[in-house]
């Protein structure tokens, strides 16, 4: 089950952090493997924000391939668009991104 734990106003100040990263996780023609999740995981705990894209020769829809990946790595999606996420977890013991009040 994907987490809906963002407010709007802060899916809206992650969405516009997101639009100057470049996909740090690729879905490949493999979908979502345990590699993929581990690597996504590393990421996400050091940047707490990541991009991932779904390859064109992935085996299934980058809906659901990133939909499945976001249940993985238990974060929260926060945008999707055509074959590109953004996928945001809070890191409680570093946290990189503040949210004003």
């Amino acid at each position: 089950m994907i987490r809906k734990t963002l407010s709007s106003k802060q899916k809206k100040i992650l969405r516009a952090l997101g639009t100057e990263l470049e996909p740090v996780v690729n879905v490949g023609k493999e979908g979502v493997t345990p590699t993929v999740v581990d690597s996504a995981k590393d990421a996400i705990t050091k940047r707490e924000l990541i991009k991932v894209r779904v390859l064109q020769n992935a085996p299934e829809e980058p809906k659901d391939a990133i939909a499945r990946l976001t249940e993985r790595v238990d974060a929260d999606l926060v945008q999707l668009i055509g074959r590109n996420g953004l996928l945001f977890k809070r890191n409680f013991k570093k946290p990189q991104i503040e949210f004003p009040e």
